[in-house]
């Protein structure tokens, strides 16, 4: 049986170059995704790092720029920290970013998740929250909070 592959697809009111620069500018991207932000300098072959925006010592995810062709295509491998040296369990994510007058087509898609999973979860809510910013001007309210014990859902947590 194959791995399970995540695909999302959205579409934005906004520029091929505001969603890209989204994706990878830190002081946007922690508006829609939990605080978190994404540093590297996006070359082909860069290391990057999902950090905590404010305090870089938080890393909740590490990996490597494998393509970069700004604002069209931009592929990550990741991995939690701790699984940086074994590229054994590095995940693959690809933001595939189309402009059609005025409108942009965001497909993702990640080899690590599926849309039943917690993960395929997280990535609807992410988009939601780049899709509410590029468009109002203002995020979504927050989906999770980190607090002593980790991550804990905000919103739409499954009741048990």
């Amino acid at each position: 049986m194959s791995k399970p592959t995540f695909v999302y697809v959205t579409y934005i009111k906004t520029t091929a170059e505001k969603v890209w620069q989204a994706l990878t500018d830190g002081e946007i991207t922690h508006q829609f995704w939990g605080g978190q932000q994404n540093v590297s300098d996006w070359q082909a072959g860069s290391p990057w790092r999902h950090e905590l925006h404010g305090d870089p010592s938080v890393v909740d995810g590490v990996g490597t720029v494998l393509e970069s062709d700004r604002p069209r295509r931009l592929v990550l491998s990741w991995a939690a920290p701790d699984d940086a040296d074994d590229p054994t369990k590095h995940a693959r994510v690809s933001f595939d970013i189309v402009e059609d007058q005025g409108v942009v087509r965001l497909t993702v898609m990640d080899d690590s998740a599926d849309a039943s999973s917690e993960a395929g979860e997280a990535w609807a809510m992410i988009l939601a929250g780049l899709k509410s910013l590029l468009e109002t001007g203002e995020p979504l309210p927050p989906f999770w909070a980190r607090d002593g014990a980790g991550w804990r859902k905000l919103r739409f947590a499954k009741a048990g």
